[in-house]
């Protein structure tokens, strides 16, 4: 028996519902809205997006998998923490992997995707001169969501997603670390001036650096500088 057009529109709504809950309540830790190391309160999540908590506890089991939250029995749920010693091993494979995309990007941008880029630039400096860390933030995964379309790998954005959702706390904290929106936005506009030259190989190894020089900032945000000082004259010395 073929389903009534209500019925069909109803499983549709029911099947989508956790998949629309699971993307608000990333942004919301992505952006900071819930903050790493805090409880998530389902009833207020529930609450806040209109739902029942059941769609809320199906998108907190896929963020578990996705190594956003982690579950605490008889605790609850938590805004997953990440050791900096985890950090520094993301940020070493994402140095590699944003050094790809730079080239692949280079060759294959679009005078359309340019303009989208600098679109994107202007954005995030305005966020960063009104010191707008939620709003930095949201416009950078942006940026860098224009880059991966653009790379063409579907296996690059895979592995590139899942790595940048679980450095979102160090990021973050960077950002609002020593005038780290105003450094991110310049660092910024240099990929975008790579970009813009034509010159894969210089595009690459500028967003290498700007992974290098963000995973910096982080460790200056935990307030280890002989640690961040170590890391990038290992990096300056591997890579001429």
């Amino acid at each position: 028996m073929t389903p009534s057009k209500p019925d069909a529109l109803a499983f549709m709504q029911s099947n989508s519902l956790p998949m629309l809950v699971q993307e608000e309540i990333e942004r919301l830790i992505m952006t900071g809205a819930l903050a790493v190391g805090s409880r998530v309160n389902e009833s207020e999540l529930a609450q806040r997006l209109g739902t029942s908590r059941g769609p809320i506890r199906e998108a907190l089991r896929a963020l578990e998998e996705a190594g956003l939250v982690r579950n605490e029995k008889n605790r609850g749920v938590f805004v997953r923490e990440i050791s900096v010693e985890e950090a520094d091993e993301i940020y070493e494979l994402r140095e590699a992997l944003e050094e790809i995309i730079g080239r692949r990007v280079t060759r294959a941008i679009s005078r359309e995707g340019l303009d989208r880029l600098k679109g994107m630039l202007k954005a995030m400096k305005s966020a960063a001169k009104a010191q707008d860390i939620e709003q930095y933030a949201q416009l950078n995964l942006q940026f860098h969501e224009i880059l991966l379309e653009t790379s063409g790998s579907q296996k690059l954005v895979e592995t590139y997603k899942r790595l940048i959702k679980e450095l979102h706390l160090f990021r973050m904290r960077a950002l609002d670390s020593g005038g780290g929106l105003r450094v991110s936005a310049d660092e910024h506009q240099s990929i975008v001036d790579a970009i813009a030259s034509g010159d894969a190989e210089r595009a690459g190894r500028v967003m290498r650096q700007h992974v290098a020089d963000s995973r910096g900032r982080m460790h200056k945000a935990l307030d280890r500088p002989d640690e961040a000082g170590r890391n990038t004259s290992n990096h300056q010395g591997t890579s001429k």
